[in-house]
């Protein structure tokens, strides 16, 4: 992933001559310049956020410290990175749209932030992260998950990220067992990480507006992180969340599911170099467990994640895994 400071980036993308009438127009304040230029931002879903005090509210939301280095995912024109830069040591701003990547240079070039801003143009799921302490994003939709959970697999560990999303995904980060939005994404990512909702953002805070609202959280990884290999707790929650309000036996023998199991605990058998002692069939052993740690007429839309996770634990222990 090509990465380059605000130095490089500026003398590969030097702006065409102006006319006497755009150095007219450009002769604006900074504060007008947050709201200018202009960019078709469909192609990216990006929309710029433009209202100051929500900006700031996000910067107090992240207490940044002098030393901290962060990770910005998608600024945009940079509304949200002119104010991160006067508090933090090094910026790292990821942007897919040269053209927005261009305008963020730009606006601190020949300032004391030039020196404090880095710059990777290009897609934020593929590109090579560098170190942070802090990452604050105005995501674009289309990313959303991949965001998180890069983030939660990211290591050394970051300290707190504040995240802007679409409010009802947003909503299902923090949502709680027992609540309508309880689902597989809430117990994925708060097995993980303690979650929290900082404020609501309304559409027309950003340009052009989006049609949805948005929410900002903030996501603190559990550090150390639990020792629970997330492909095994992510592929039980597959199946129990599947139909969240159906009982965890009845998603459990839903089409697929136990030729599935079959399948892995045979692998798991070969892998641990395990004869089988007996014939039982899968369905049997499934049925077994649910019956033992009490949960076949259970409902993942009521489990927390202690549940779950004893649930995995009592699979695990009779060989079958999810992975």
């Amino acid at each position: 992933m090509p990465r380059a400071t605000s130095e490089k980036f500026h003398r590969a993308h030097q702006p065409a001559p102006k006319k006497k009438s755009d150095e007219a127009n450009a002769a604006s304040s900074s504060s007008s310049r947050a709201t200018a230029p202009i960019f078709n931002t469909a192609r990216f879903g990006q929309h710029i956020l433009k209202n100051v005090q929500t900006v700031e509210r996000i910067v107090e939301a992240a207490n940044l410290q002098p030393t901290d280095k962060v990770l910005e995912v998608g600024p945009g024109t940079g509304n949200l990175t002119v104010k991160i830069l006067e508090k933090a040591k090094l910026v790292t701003a990821v942007e897919m749209d040269p053209r927005m990547a261009a305008e963020v240079v730009k606006r601190v070039q020949g300032t004391p932030k030039q020196r404090k801003l880095e710059m990777i143009i290009g897609d934020f799921v593929k590109a090579e992260l560098p170190y942070f302490d802090v990452c604050i994003s105005n995501t674009p939709y289309q990313i959303s998950s991949p965001l998180v959970f890069r983030l939660l697999s990211h290591r050394p560990l970051f300290r707190v990220a504040i995240l802007m999303f679409q409010r009802e995904f947003a909503m299902r980060l923090v949502a709680r067992p027992g609540t309508n939005l309880w689902s597989r994404l809430s117990a994925n990512v708060q097995l993980y990480a303690k979650v929290d909702n900082v404020m609501h953002v309304s559409r027309n805070d950003f340009r052009p507006p989006p049609q949805v609202e948005s929410s900002v959280i903030r996501l603190v990884p559990i550090d150390p992180p639990p020792p629970v290999k997330f492909e095994e707790f992510d592929g039980l929650n597959r199946i129990i969340f599947s139909r969240p309000n159906k009982t965890v036996r009845g998603n459990f023998q839903a089409k697929g599911v136990m030729k599935m199991l079959e399948s892995n605990r045979k692998t798991w058998l070969a892998t641990q170099e395990k004869m089988e002692v007996d014939d039982v069939p899968i369905q049997q052993r499934v049925d077994q467990v649910l019956e033992n740690v009490g949960f076949s007429e259970s409902r993942a839309a009521k489990m927390d994640l202690n549940d779950i996770l004893k649930l995995l634990l009592a699979f695990h222990e009779a060989g079958i895994h999810f992975a």
